[in-house]
C-alpha cells in the first residue's frame, strides 16, 4: 500500500520536512517514488509548498496519507473533511477530568 508521510530532513534541531510517497512499510528515510514539497514548522507561519496535481494524482491512485499529513492537507485544503485526532488522553485522566466536572456541576 502506498501511502504519503513526512521524512525529516535539516539539520540538529533545525528540522524542515519533505512530503513523500512510499510504500507503507518501506523506511520513510529511504528511497521515496516522489517527492511531493516541504513542510518548514519554524516559520511563522508554518511554510508549506506542494505540488497539488501530483497530490491529487497520487490520492487517486489509492494512496493514504498519515494522520499528520492529512491534517496538513486539511489545512491546505486539498481534502475536504474533518481532522485526525492526535493526542490522546490517559482513561485515568479522563476519569479524573469527568470526576472534576461532575462534583462542578453539583455545586
Amino acid at each position: 500500500m502506498l501511502t504519503i508521510r513526512l521524512t525529516r530532513v535539516g539539520k540538529k534541531g533545525q528540522p524542515t520536512y519533505r512530503f513523500i510517497v512510499s510504500e507503507k512499510a518501506r523506511d520513510p528515510w529511504g528511497k521515496a517514488l516522489e517527492i511531493l514539497g516541504t513542510y518548514n514548522p519554524r516559520t511563522n507561519p508554518s511554510a508549506i509548498t506542494l505540488e497539488k496535481e501530483r497530490v491529487e494524482y497520487w490520492i487517486s491512485k489509492g494512496a493514504q496519507t498519515s494522520d499528520t499529513v492529512r491534517n496538513l492537507f486539511i489545512d491546505q485544503g486539498i481534502l475536504k473533511g474533518d481532522k485526525v485526532k492526535l493526542a490522546g488522553i490517559s482513561i485515568r485522566r479522563k476519569a479524573k477530568l469527568e470526576k472534576e466536572k461532575a462534583a462542578a456541576a453539583a455545586k
